[in-house]
């Protein structure tokens, strides 16, 4: 049965997030035939629209406020509902990122509607849709359905591939007008201290270091790897209870949750609460001193060895192979 299904666009400096494209597509499979409108927030977005169009969009609802500038919690939620009360949908698509894990709920209980959160899969089953979520800190998966009432979910990024571009799709545009008042927190000004470059969350490779780094200056060479490869740092706790880097890298049960296509683990032993963060890696490369870590119960390929002289060793040769030239 063709539904309305809301997606929410995600907008990170001034750019959509690729989690906004692959919620389309999720958005598709839940609409069944019908529409899927991208709600687009913030202040000045207006040339974020096509690409959304582009992804496979049918409607683009505009949403821009000062408000909406920088993630609040009131101001995006109360946007949110207002657009909600507006369009009707029988369903919502968020990602489950820091801010889809943030709003969702307080919309789901607004709406008194079930929420079905981190979703990796959505699929059609005969006349129902079923999503597919990891439990048990990845070790499972369980199948879920809505029987009645609005379809609301939140969705793993990287996991649900986005559709083929199109830059001739086009459609309509909607602009609404929402009230914000009675914030209890307005963002004055943003002082990141996390670095720059591919973000952790939706990265396709990501060269991550533990204890074994040694210091801080031990993640220069992983650094070096990742810039070869397009790819971003991370981390395991131990590394950042150390102070080897900083909190913002940490990946695992209480950090980041990643699946990207390559994860190559640096000195890192595989303590449990760390691979529930990155098991559902597509390709796992463990670079370990110690032949029975556990990190190389869950590795795709494994190497013995000194990550000091390996990942160099790596870095350069993976330099002739993709032809990168050095910095001048």
């Amino acid at each position: 049965m063709a539904k309305k299904i809301l997606v929410f666009s995600e907008v990170r400096e001034g750019e959509l997030r690729n989690v906004s494209f692959e919620a389309i597509a999720a958005g598709k499979v839940v609409a069944d035939g019908g529409e899927v409108v991208s709600v687009l927030m913030g202040e000045n977005i207006n040339h974020l629209v096509n690409p959304l169009f582009h992804y496979g969009s049918d409607r683009v609802v505009v949403v821009n406020h000062e408000q909406l500038k920088s993630y609040t919690t009131d101001a995006y939620q109360q946007a949110l509902l207002q657009v909600i009360d507006s369009e009707s949908p029988e369903g919502i698509i968020l990602g489950h990122t820091a801010i889809g894990k943030d709003v969702s709920p307080r919309i789901a209980t607004k709406l008194q509607a079930g929420l079905i959160s981190d979703a990796v899969a959505a699929e059609k089953n005969g006349e129902e849709i079923v999503f597919t979520r990891p439990i048990y800190s990845g070790k499972a998966f369980e199948k879920k359905k809505v029987k009645e009432g609005i379809v609301f979910a939140t969705i793993r990024p990287n996991n649900i591939a986005p559709l083929e571009k199109d830059e001739s799709n086009s459609g309509e545009i909607t602009n609404i007008s929402v009230d914000i008042k009675d914030l209890r927190t307005v963002i004055k000004d943003i002082v990141r201290k996390a670095t720059s470059g591919v973000d952790l969350s939706e990265a396709k490779v990501i060269v991550s270091g533990g204890r074994g780094v040694k210091n801080k200056e031990g993640f220069k060479p992983l650094h070096e790897l990742a810039d070869v490869l397009g790819g971003a740092v991370g981390a395991s706790r131990g590394a950042c209870d150390a102070e080897y880097c900083d909190y913002s890298l940490q990946i695992g049960q209480t950090g980041k949750v990643v699946t990207p296509d390559l994860y190559i683990a640096c000195g890192i032993s595989g303590a449990i609460q760390h691979l529930a963060g990155m098991s559902s890696s597509k390709v796992i490369v463990a670079i370990n001193k110690d032949p029975e870590a556990p990190i190389f119960d869950v590795a795709d390929y494994g190497i013995v060895g000194d990550l000091f002289e390996i990942v160099p060793l790596l870095t350069e040769e993976l330099k002739e192979v993709l032809n990168v030239k050095e910095s001048v």
